[in-house]
């Protein structure tokens, strides 16, 4: 990562408005409809979630402003992107894991299955922080929730994604998901477009 001065950069407005507000975060809901997602699961046993982190990447590098995110003071440039998973580890707790995105969903797939586990069993977060602009997601799978608003803690400014349990319908299965995002990286109508290219990736992803 570098930093960018914002005044080059098409966040200047947002960055004089946003840096300094009490809370500049904000979070949009959105229901999914994941039905192709489980018949995918279930016809080559891959993790739901892992196909969830696949399409939150696939739609997220489509976005420009996902490679910038403040810091601290500064407004900073990413070249890669990286979604981030919540592990339950052998302690009975919970560790943080980045996974950098891959276009291709069998190197992905890997790599999520290799660094999860690693993770929950040495109980150490695997952080890419340094290298990668991170989507931070956590998945209550087996809770039914409605949706929900993190916390704004003041020194992580990352986009965010929260979903529950999955639900079952006569026709489709649907998916709730927050996604909260500090108004300096992008306005609301970028995030409402990554939501629509999120439902798009995931009614056209394929694993071969």
């Amino acid at each position: 990562m570098r930093e960018i001065n914002p005044q080059e950069t098409t966040r200047a407005y947002a960055f004089e408005m946003w840096m300094q507000a009490p809370n500049p975060m904000v979070t949009f809901f959105k229901t999914l409809d994941v039905s192709r997602l489980l018949k995918i699961c279930r016809r080559h046993k891959l993790k739901f979630n892992m196909l969830m982190c696949y399409c939150i990447g696939r739609a997220a590098v489509q976005v420009k402003e996902f490679y910038m995110l403040p810091v601290g003071e500064k407004l900073m440039q990413y070249d890669t992107i990286a979604v981030n998973t919540i592990v339950a580890n052998s302690a009975g707790e919970v560790s943080s894991c980045d996974l950098p995105y891959s276009d291709d969903l069998e190197q992905f797939g890997s790599d999520y299955l290799h660094l999860t586990k690693q993770v929950a069993e040495s109980c150490i977060d695997h952080d890419l922080s340094a290298d990668s602009m991170v989507i931070g997601t956590s998945a209550l799978a087996q809770y039914e929730i409605d949706g929900a608003v993190g916390m704004y803690s003041g020194i992580f400014n990352n986009p965010f994604m929260i979903w529950g349990r999955y639900k079952r319908g006569l026709f489709k299965t649907t998916l709730t998901v927050s996604f909260q995002f500090h108004h300096t990286q992008m306005d609301g109508a970028h995030a409402a477009k990554f939501l629509d290219i999120l439902q798009r990736e995931i009614d056209e992803v394929k694993f071969v």
